[in-house]
């Protein structure tokens, strides 16, 4: 009781200091609408530069309650538009024939989202998760949480007119629930298993059987998949490829350091992650406070009530995306005489048959149905490349143990309160509920932890040589995809004595790196995360061992080597990191390019259209590029569009001519291969496409590489994948609209943490993309001037560094009964 009434006093105490620091003049502008006085939930927010919220609650309802006001009011229509997904709803509003924005699904058109998640609502898949008890379900705060984010979430929504332009007067924002909230983790749960699989598991139907649609939508009825085994060689391609998407897509850089490399024997950490710049996979800065329980500052995905990535005053964490495949398909032998039964150790077993209706616009209901096994829904593609044929004799399923795991936002909870590293693995041990990514930690005693603490499907090496299928024996070892014999329960995945689920690995059994110099992730597999210390010895679908890394990996890995060497390092070298702009494919190959181009005769290449081009000016401009991708980089933009021709048409294994050894993973392969003929008309195309782009060939980057916000262009430093650089930005190439029109991808929530001994962590921290996507919001481009800049917002994670933001404004909300 003493405890309990400590911290209502503070938390009190808290509030009175809140509302007493604004200005006569701003409480008095205060109105009904910021300051509702009729009981129920409630918490104080005070707003800092940038529009970051620090949000302050007496227990996990109320502070779900701030934190969905708060998302609500930067972020509704992007909000809204997500629980019409997970509502299943998006062909009622939109059609079923529009594309989705891919954020919470793979899905390619409306109908097919739609047709997945009112299949998971009318199955109760995550009401099941929600009634299971801790932890296999989530806690009662992360329930709390849940519900006071929803009831925020509309409380906003009764109490403010929209202004944003993309819903503003749309029917389908409307009042949420907690299942809603809940739905939206699972989603983001199954992202990389039945959610990269939506389309191939609504488009499943028996052989022989067409389509169950209301007239006037033949459209949208499943695509025919050819009645054939697919080829062994070309499904590994297409799963090598496809897992590979993710990190290309999204991916992520972290490095913690240890106190043996820092100036004051703390740990430090520089996150990176690479998420998209529009859409619902976005993230959304703010702190969380509950006085004498809980404070914690960071990023969330949004439509999550906790921290994503972030730090409190002792540790602080990141993500990466992982390479563990998340998902397995069993290869189910089917009753000659019905395609809807399939047989385990000679028996037959039926599946289950789901019929889901979905409401569209404009039309009539479209009926569908789906078919489930023992092993999960029947599937027949992953992805657009591989797939996976329905026969009269052959059938796949899709096992994704994401599929049971609520558990993401314990674990987040477990991170917010972490004070060691120790205590970040401990969350990772007991909850088990990440699903697709690496967690890089430091704490303030000095403490680095990196591990790939995800939950996979627990394929050994040793089951799958004894069940792979055929079409599994090359697509297990080449992409980490197993396809077991679904025909035999012996092949079932087992269960580890301490995984929190059956059919997933245990904590003993995840790779794991503790205290190492630095720890480093750049979406490779974890054999290098430090290349003094490799990690061996995980199974196969964790990722490869002693393989050629990325052009990201061996540029992040020479300089966090770099760094941790000369020691001494400080949050200043964190953010000199994040901002160098090297360019790891430019040191390698800039200078051999550059004399290869001289060397040509009469200055003249060939183009792919076979036009002779005069490239003999790229020449001088490669030689004297200085090999970073900042905004005033000339010759970035030349050899960045070099480079993407020349590495999307010439195979790895003739564009080096040292190629790679394990030995030498950072060092390796190296070299330009100038002779290969695609060298040449790399060269050509790219200087004929800036050309005729009217760009000049030494332009600076930034004048073609931007985004535009409010009719401003903004430059944008960093470069893609293929180049290496620690900054990634993809951008889509609109040569019309002057190069670069939009940055999809790249760095953005980026937080570089150290701690300096005081109660106050040293944070420097930017959300690349800014708080809002709201055009007419303050706040809609701010901090993407900085990051153009490459400038910084000092972290005010203390009360004291709070109550004195010269823009600070305090806002008291509470629900409406």
């Amino acid at each position: 009781m003493r405890t309990r009434l400590r911290r209502l006093v503070v938390m009190a105490a808290a509030l009175l200091t809140a509302t007493a620091t604004l200005p006569a003049a701003a409480a008095d502008r205060e109105d009904r609408r910021e300051h509702p006085s009729h009981g129920g939930l409630s918490a104080v927010i005070r707003y800092t530069e940038y529009g970051i919220p620090h949000i302050v609650a007496k227990d996990y309802a109320n502070l779900g309650f701030g934190t969905g006001w708060a998302q609500a009011a930067d972020q509704v229509c992007t909000l809204a538009d997500g629980f019409v997904t997970v509502r299943g709803e998006r062909s009622r509003f939109f059609g079923p024939d529009a594309a989705t924005d891919f954020s919470l699904s793979s899905a390619t058109k409306n109908l097919s989202s739609d047709l997945y998640f009112r299949g998971v609502r009318e199955a109760g898949t995550v009401e099941k998760l929600l009634a299971e008890p801790a932890p296999r379900g989530p806690s009662r705060q992360v329930e709390e949480l849940m519900r006071g984010f929803a009831a925020g979430y509309n409380a906003w929504l009764r109490q403010n007119r929209i202004t944003d332009p993309a819903c503003k007067g749309a029917a389908w924002v409307r009042p949420v629930t907690t299942l809603d909230v809940a739905t939206r983790g699972f989603a983001l749960a199954v992202l990389g298993g039945q959610g990269r699989a939506v389309d191939g598991i609504t488009a499943a139907q028996p052989p022989g059987a067409g389509a169950t649609a209301s007239a006037g939508t033949a459209a949208t009825a499943p695509t025919d998949i050819a009645a054939t085994a697919p080829d062994a060689q070309d499904a590994a391609r297409a799963a090598r490829e496809l897992f590979a998407a993710d990190t290309a897509d999204m991916g992520s850089n972290a490095v913690a350091f240890n106190g043996s490399t820092t100036a004051n024997g703390r740990g430090l950490l520089l996150g990176n992650p690479h998420y998209p710049w529009q859409g619902g996979r976005r993230f959304w800065q703010s702190q969380q406070t509950i006085p004498g329980e809980l404070n914690v500052a960071g990023g969330s995905l949004l439509g999550s009530a906790t921290i994503s990535i972030g730090h409190n005053a002792q540790v602080a964490w990141s993500h990466t995306v992982a390479t563990g495949v998340t998902l397995n398909l069993h290869q189910l032998t089917l009753d000659p005489a019905d395609p809807t039964v399939y047989l385990v150790d000679g028996e037959p077993e039926r599946m289950t048959k789901r019929t889901v209706t979905v409401a569209v616009k404009d039309g009539a209901p479209v009926t569908r149905t789906q078919w489930w096994t023992r092993y999960g829904p029947l599937v027949t593609s992953l992805g657009a490349t591989l797939p996976l044929p329905w026969t009269t004799t052959t059938a796949y399923a899709v096992n994704d143990p994401n599929a049971v795991n609520l558990r993401a936002s314990d674990t987040a909870l477990g991170f917010s309160k972490a004070r060691s590293t120790a205590d970040v693995l401990g969350s990772l041990q007991r909850t088990q509920g990440l699903p697709w990514v690496n967690t890089i930690a430091a704490d303030s005693g000095g403490h680095t932890l990196f591990t790939q603490s995800q939950v996979l499907p627990r394929i050994t090496d040793e089951l799958a040589q004894t069940c792979s299928t055929p079409l599994g024996k090359v697509t297990y070892p080449s992409a980490g995809l197993a396809i077991l014999d679904g025909s035999r329960s012996a092949c079932a995945l087992g269960a580890d004595p301490d995984a929190v689920q059956p059919g997933i690995f245990g904590p003993s059994k995840l790779p794991t790196l503790k205290d190492a110099p630095y720890a480093e992730n750049s979406n490779d597999s974890a054999w290098l995360s430090n290349a003094d210390r490799p990690l061996t010895g995980y199974e196969r679908v964790f990722g490869t061992i002693g393989t050629q890394r990325s052009m990201r990996t061996r540029g992040a890995i020479e300089d966090v080597a770099a760094l941790a060497k000369r020691g001494e390092l400080t949050v200043r070298e964190l953010q000199a990191q994040q901002f160098a702009n090297r360019v790891p494919a430019g040191d390698l190959a800039a200078k051999d390019a550059a004399e290869a181009c001289a060397a040509l005769p009469g200055g003249m290449a060939t183009g792919s259209d076979g036009k002779a081009v005069d490239v003999s000016d790229a020449c001088t401009v490669l030689a004297s590029w200085d090999r970073t991708t900042d905004t005033s980089s000339r010759g970035a933009l030349l050899f960045d569009r070099f480079w993407r021709k020349l590495t999307a048409t010439v195979p790895g294994a003739q564009l080096w001519k040292v190629p790679f050894s394990a030995t030498d993973p950072t060092g390796t392969p190296n070299t330009l291969n100038t002779a290969t003929p695609g060298f040449t008309t790399a060269l050509a195309d790219a200087v004929a496409e800036l050309r005729a782009a009217g760009i000049v060939l030494n332009a600076p980057l930034g004048e073609n590489q931007f985004v535009v916000r409010n009719g401003q262009r903004i430059p944008v430093p960093g470069g893609t994948e293929s180049l290496g650089v620690w900054n990634k930005i993809e951008s889509v190439w609109d040569a019309p609209k002057g190069g670069y029109a939009e940055v999809t991808t790249g760095s953005s929530y980026i937080q570089a943490v150290g701690w300096n001994g005081s109660r106050c962590p040293a944070a420097r921290t930017l959300l690349s993309y800014s708080q809002s996507s709201n055009p007419n919001s303050a706040h809609y481009s701010d901090q993407t001037r900085l990051f153009s800049g490459e400038k910084w917002v000092t972290s005010r994670f203390c009360e004291k560094d709070i109550l004195s933001s010269p823009g600070l404004r305090v806002v008291v909300v509470r629900e409406r009964r």
